[in-house]
């Protein structure tokens, strides 16, 4: 039996499944039109297609908030084929500006059901996702415990990740761009602190608010910092100024504690 302390876990001390709530009604031609496009027989063979983020959580804001998929597809696709997939990517994001981005993350059966990638895509598919279309996976799978080793399967190109949105940061003109890129790399270091876990934690974060709380909990010092990528999370005016340098700073600081963390209690 689960200590009734732990959070985002069930009796058993499994990471608990997600909700499925109704879609919200303003998605429903959008999806309507995304499954009708992405099934199409002249683009490559499509396996299932899953949705995960708020709009599979029925959180989503019109305008504001990106749509997320997983596109799984029958077999490995060569470059003509994905290049069709991109201009259906294009032509979707244009004819649905309700939501802010459209993103796809594009995997093959045999990638996802490999055991190397059970870590990564099946836990992905299990705990994240909902299947819009196609035959689901997700019942391949049964339900995960916490770990570390979940934890590094699907955050631990944090460092590269982090680094790359310092710089484009740095680089772009356009404030409503940055906004959009300042609060895609503060959501991608919240997720990332559960590297810092520990291998006896038994709570499995699911929101922005729970990965603070569990950060927060192993490094009561770093409150004040992780405050400010929270806020910015969700922001909708700009950071303070030097957002990127203090970006630039957090993901150092995580990637020494990654190689060798303070000693706990």
């Amino acid at each position: 039996m689960q200590s009734s302390s732990a959070f985002g876990v069930d009796a058993d001390g499994l990471i608990s499944l997600p909700a499925e709530p109704p879609l919200q009604a303003e998605y429903h031609g959008l999806l309507d039109d995304l499954r009708a496009t992405l099934s199409d027989p002249l683009g490559p063979s499509l396996h299932s297609l899953y949705l995960y983020g708020s709009v599979a959580r029925g959180t989503a804001r019109a305008y504001v908030s990106d749509l997320d998929l997983c596109l799984i597809l029958q077999h490995p696709a060569a470059p003509q084929p994905l290049r069709h997939l991109e201009n259906l990517h294009q032509a979707l994001q244009a004819r649905h500006p309700l939501v802010a981005k459209i993103d796809f993350d594009i995997g093959h059966l045999a990638q996802v059901l490999a055991a190397e990638n059970r870590h990564s895509w099946g836990y992905w598919l299990k705990h994240h996702c909902r299947c819009l279309w196609g035959h689901d996976l997700r019942q391949r799978f049964a339900p995960f415990r916490p770990s570390r080793e979940i934890a590094w399967a699907v955050n631990g190109d944090f460092q590269r990740v982090l680094d790359d949105y310092a710089e484009r940061i740095e680089g772009e003109r356009q404030p409503a761009e940055i906004l959009r890129l300042q609060r895609e790399a503060a959501r991608k270091l919240l997720r990332a602190t559960n590297l810092l876990r520990s291998e006896q934690e038994p709570s499995w974060p699911h929101s922005l608010d729970q990965h603070v709380r569990l950060f927060v909990q192993r490094y009561p010092d770093m409150a004040l910092p992780i405050a400010e990528f929270r806020q910015t999370a969700e922001a909708r005016t700009l950071a303070n100024a030097g957002f990127s340098s203090r970006l630039r700073q957090m993901t150092q600081w995580m990637t020494e504690e990654c190689i060798q963390p303070r000693a706990r209690n």
